[in-house]
């Protein structure tokens, strides 16, 4: 099958062919004719299965019809790299079409995005945090949109977005075309899809939570302190020329890079402590080989999209289990093999077992090959944890003025309220979490009256009575001191006699 037999209009057939897409892939040969027939989609599928094209393509084959530069349809994506990305691609599929793509998102100044939307677009690509900036200045128009794109649900979920995208999707008409695409369909998309999507047909590929078939997997037991040397002896050992390591931190990222370049290895750094350019020229390097190593977070590393990844290192095990599926994604791609190692400490084997659970095969030592869980082995899916956990209670990284301040013309780059977001990074709880049912904190039932406790008296130390226990002495203490009333009688006569002994002196005695 050819993407002519799907029914794309010439244009974009003479476009993929000088790209060089000669068959769809599974996603898209799935998708592509539900959305030319206009049904709301949700689709699950791995990073690297083409999804971009599943829904850029049909985008672009209705847009071929219509008034020009008025924005027809909007992409929300959970951070700037993948909005570059998503960008790039469209532009590339609509080289013959006429049609306008740009992209918005934060860390850049926003005075050259604000005269690209100004001057008209049709396709807009953007993070929901500058989007909403964007919406307060003014720039933003939404009576033409007609088609509406959730790329990355899942981590824009995980990424605390859940209120901007509903704020942002108020404003778009209900009559619309919705498509949410996501790597996993936990239950928080399946709540969200039902809020923007209208009778979605349900797409799955591969199944949830899947591994690439053809990327080999294991993982290595090591001490903490000794997983810097274990990594160089790996980099060697295996040649690795193009690679991604994966910690959970954006410090341990760049003490880690550093490590790496002081040992003679072409290392560098990518997270969102870095600036927009300083991540676009590593990136670049990274594609042109001058960079073998690329040591990334997990939200910074959506929107990398480089062929021929060879190796992929989990340093750290990561914090989800959902994120081991996004992370191998980065290797063996279009058909490619590829290698996932992950550096495991003692105290890290409980976040193994949860992988395990989720994959559905058990993680070999080096040299072994997976092995199927049985059904008692898997048990229940690993629940996902809520991202204020993982962020150490909820904290989010600001990029500059205040929400007001943003909308009331802060006019440097990045300084908007919402480039916490576009920096990608994670905060807040996922969409649709809620205390379980049960007891509460202080041992009620939710909604009942609150159980009071009582107070132990604590204890002092050795020989010292218990905490709020009155002693004698205390009392008696308590009964030696003098009256107030008679302290100020006392004071009284002391000051009447010293005034007529002065009289008398004086000679006024009598």
């Amino acid at each position: 099958m050819s993407f002519q037999d799907l029914g794309l209009r010439p244009e974009i057939a003479r476009a993929l062919e000088e790209i060089e897409y000669r068959e769809p892939t599974p996603i898209q040969s799935k998708a592509i004719p539900l959305l030319l027939e206009g049904n709301d989609v949700m689709a699950c599928a791995q990073t690297g299965t083409g999804k971009t094209a599943a829904f850029a393509l049909p985008i672009l084959h209705r847009l071929l019809e219509g008034e020009k530069n008025h924005l027809r349809a909007l992409i929300l994506v959970p951070t700037r790299e993948l909005a570059i990305q998503v960008a790039k691609n469209i532009n590339a599929y609509a080289a013959h079409a006429g049609i306008t793509t740009t992209c918005a998102y934060g860390g850049v100044p926003i005075e050259p995005q604000e005269m690209m939307l100004r001057h008209g677009v049709d396709i807009l690509v953007a993070t929901p945090g500058r989007l909403i900036d964007h919406m307060w200045r003014g720039n933003i128009d939404y009576r033409h949109t007609e088609v509406l794109v959730l790329d990355e649900a899942d981590r824009m979920l995980d990424m605390g977005f859940i209120k901007d995208v509903l704020e942002i999707v108020r404003e778009i008409p209900t009559d619309r075309q919705s498509m949410l695409f996501s790597a996993t369909l936990g239950p928080d998309i399946t709540r969200l899809s039902k809020q923007l999507l209208k009778e979605p047909v349900r797409i799955e590929v591969a199944p949830p939570a899947s591994t690439v078939d053809k990327v080999e997997q294991f993982i290595i037991r090591v001490n903490r302190d000794e997983k810097a040397g274990v990594l160089e002896d790996l980099i060697r050992q295996h040649d690795m020329r193009r690679s991604i390591v994966f910690t959970k931190t954006k410090v341990g990222a760049s003490r880690l890079a550093s490590h790496l370049r002081r040992r003679g290895i072409q290392a560098e750094a990518i997270h969102s402590n870095r600036s927009q350019e300083e991540r676009v020229r590593t990136l670049e390097a990274f594609r042109g080989g001058t960079i073998h190593v690329l040591v990334a977070t997990d939200i910074a590393a959506r929107g990398i999209d480089v062929d021929e990844i060879t190796h992929v290192v989990n340093y750290d095990v990561p914090y989800a289990a959902e994120d081991y599926v996004h992370r191998i994604g980065r290797t063996a791609r279009a058909g490619r093999t590829g290698m996932a190692i992950m550096l495991v400490t003692k105290e890290e084997m409980r976040g193994v077992r949860s992988i395990e659970r989720l994959i559905g095969f058990s993680l070999p030592e080096e040299g072994g090959e997976l092995v199927p869980l049985s059904a008692g082995e898997r048990g229940s899916e690993p629940s996902r944890r809520s991202a204020s956990r993982r962020s150490g209670g909820g904290r989010r990284e600001r990029g500059g003025a205040g929400r007001r301040g943003a909308s009331r013309g802060g006019r440097s780059g990045g300084g908007d309220r919402h480039s916490r977001q576009d920096e990608g990074v994670a905060a807040g709880a996922s969409f649709g979490e809620s205390r379980a049912t049960g007891e509460t904190r202080n041992g009620a039932a939710p909604g009942g009256p609150k159980k009071r406790r009582r107070r132990k008296p604590r204890s002092g130390g050795p020989g010292e009575p218990a905490r709020g226990a009155r002693t004698q002495r205390d009392q008696e203490t308590r009964n030696d001191r003098p009256n107030p009333s008679d302290r100020d009688r006392n004071g009284k006569k002391e000051k009447r006699s010293i005034v007529q002994t002065l009289l008398g002196k004086l000679g006024f005695g009598d």
